[in-house]
């Protein structure tokens, strides 16, 4: 191992030598359990001193990784093992100071305090360390640096206390692309050494925001796989790149997976668009399924929505004309008669029964036939959310009308009306499945899941179509998995403006909704089926569904509550959150329980820019 002393210098870098700094203090955070949403902490705030130099400042950036030695590389089995172990940090602030700035006070003589205040400014020119310093603070990541008597180095999980005192050491460029890329892109065999944005060529997703003074810029791969199978969430306040940042992910799922399969419930209808270059790749058949009939290509492009650098531009509709012209795009055959799932059924039998309280009879009657739909449901292995079918009318409605009878309900009762006319229900059914002869229909839609299409976008603005949609089929999916046992290909179910889709608290079809993606996401990646939840406020998501994710991108989040509940749920600093007001659209706080190098680490990325793609399809036209 090349050491320069005891320092490992071809895993640290100290600047050409401007940085120079030791750990001054490690002050323990108490943890704050007074509310649900308080946000959790890092148990220790490390504070770091650093001699001052012009360029470091320059330099320096909070998400970069520190390293200091720890109490547990001072172990007699360490030191008979000749290991050496260091707590791995990320800087959380960096601020200079300046000793006579910190004698000013308020009370001081109003043409003094200006007077010491602008001697400073050619002070911060200079190298001079007796009047400046830089101070630091970083958040210890739960790893360990082990590097063995033979120079092996390795990332070990769990906390060891700081040497205060010590030596601080800023983790290189290198290191820290081996540490968050070597094992993600092992796992899905790139062995390429060099980077692009090009996302046919590289399945990187952006590049780290750390030393980006320095020409070379380090790529950030995740596992696509598992980021697929354990779901992933995106959060930005609007206008922070969501779109753009789930379009990029899209393009390297497809062409860096076999088979993956997307479901866009894309209810802002832009999708068309940001996706246009690979809706017209022949090698991945994708079908685009409106709301209503697009009669002519024109109709079509006007439907869809451009962001806004390109809404004037002429190409765009062209593209979009193009992708008519291609046959790929169709519409939504909803039948004209909602069937009624058991769901509805067991609903109104309550409604019913709340309104026959004082008749213990009618009660009694009422409860009989609920147990009857349960025990019809369990025998047949349905669902709530499923809709029912002739089988089930036939053998409900006698059971209806034979409890209303043994009750003696009166037959001039709303019960008793509404108990012996069930068998109505196929009416209702046919009605249901009388359909349109052109257009896509919820089977058609399910065919496809087994079929030959990769991407399914359904650009409906109506958010009660689409909700009915999720409801059907992202249950129809889960129980075919179940039954036939199968895991491949996997299907990425999207939710873009999730609020639309898992409110938190919510009733009727919303309630609906939101339970079938709560059992999508609780089940669905057991069988290869994952969720991908996208939107601007956080805070009013259904947080059973928040526990579930895996994978996180958090973009500016101005509300604080917000960055709250991203706290809490995915166990991170907030200090760490804040510093994502800073950030400008296309730049995000990415974290992973399990798709990323460092399980639950926190790094800031860049991602590429899904418009520059488009640009590309455009000037190929």
């Amino acid at each position: 191992m090349n050491k320069q002393g005891d320092i490992p210098e071809h895993l640290f870098t100290d600047f050409e030598g401007t940085f120079d700094g030791v750990l001054a203090r490690v002050i323990p955070v108490a943890a704050n359990y007074t509310s649900e949403w308080a946000g959790s902490a890092a148990r220790y705030d490390c504070r770091i001193k650093i001699r001052y130099h012009k360029e470091l400042m320059a330099q320096l950036e909070e998400g970069m990784m520190l390293a200091v030695k720890n109490f547990r590389g001072q172990s007699k089995r360490s030191q008979k093992q000749q290991i050496d172990r260091y707590t791995v940090m990320v800087i959380s602030k960096v601020w200079p100071l300046h000793y006579g700035l910190g004698g000013v006070s308020d009370s001081h003589y109003f043409p003094l305090q200006m007077e010491i205040i602008e001697q400073a400014v050619p002070d911060w020119g200079t190298d001079d360390q007796s009047t400046m310093m830089v101070h630091m603070t970083a958040i210890p990541i739960n790893y360990d640096l082990v590097i063995g008597s033979d120079g092996e180095v390795e990332f070990r999980k769990g906390f060891s206390y700081p040497l205060i005192g010590s030596k601080v050491h800023v983790i290189n460029m290198e290191t820290v692309d081996e540490i968050y890329n070597s094992k993600v892109k092992q796992a899905m065999g790139f062995k390429r050494k060099t980077t692009t944005a090009d996302p046919k060529k590289d399945p990187r997703i952006g590049i780290l925001r750390m030393f980006m003074e320095s020409d070379a810029k380090v790529p950030i791969y995740v596992d696509l796989h598992k980021l697929i199978r354990y779901h992933f969430g995106v959060f930005s306040f609007t206008g922070g790149g969501k779109s753009n940042l789930l379009s990029n992910l899209f393009r390297r799922i497809l062409y860096h997976t076999d088979d993956t399969k997307l479901v866009l419930f894309d209810i802002s209808c832009e999708y068309p668009f940001l996706l246009a270059d690979v809706l017209a790749d022949d090698s991945i058949k994708s079908t685009i399924i409106l709301e209503e009939e697009a009669k002519t290509a024109e109709h079509f492009s006007r439907a869809i929505v451009k962001p806004r650098d390109f809404e004037e531009d002429k190409r765009a509709n062209n593209a979009l004309e193009k992708l008519y012209d291609k046959g790929i795009v169709t519409f939504f055959n909803r039948p004209q008669t909602q069937i009624p799932s058991y769901a509805s059924i067991l609903h109104e039998i309550s409604t019913l029964r709340s309104d026959s309280t004082g008749r213990p009879n009618y009660v009694q009657a009422l409860d009989e036939i609920a147990d009857f739909v349960v025990g019809w449901m369990e025998m047949a292995d349905k669902s709530q959310n499923e809709v029912i079918d002739k089988a089930f009318v036939d053998d409900f409605a006698v059971g209806a009308q034979q409890a209303v009878e043994k009750f003696k309900v009166s037959d001039r009762s709303t019960v008793y009306a509404w108990a012996t006319t069930r068998d109505s229900l196929k009416a209702t059914i046919a009605r249901g499945q009388r359909a349109r002869s052109s257009g896509t229909t919820v089977k058609d839609i399910l065919r496809m899941f087994s079929g030959p299409e990769r991407v399914i976008c359904i650009s409906i603005a109506d958010p009660d179509i689409l909700r009915e949609l999720v409801v059907n089929l992202t249950g129809a999916a889960l129980r075919y998995r179940k039954r036939s046992f199968e895991i491949k290909p996997q299907i990425l179910f999207v939710f873009d403006e999730a609020q639309e889709f898992i409110p938190s608290k919510a009733s009727g079809l919303l309630d609906q909704c939101s339970s079938a993606v709560e059992r999508l996401l609780r089940q669905g990646r057991k069988y290869g089926l994952g969720g991908a939840i996208a939107t601007q406020r956080i805070a009013y998501l259904n947080t059973n569904i928040m526990q579930q994710l895996h994978t996180f991108f958090v973009g500016t989040l101005p509300r604080p509550y917000d960055r709250t509940v991203v706290s809490s749920s995915f166990q991170i600093d907030l200090s760490i959150l804040d510093k994502t007001l800073e950030f400008p659209p296309g730049s995000w706080l990415l974290s992973s329980y399990i798709a990323t190098g460092l399980d639950n680490v926190p790094v800031f990325v860049r991602a590429d820019n899904s418009e520059d793609r488009i640009q590309e399809h455009l000037e190929a036209l």
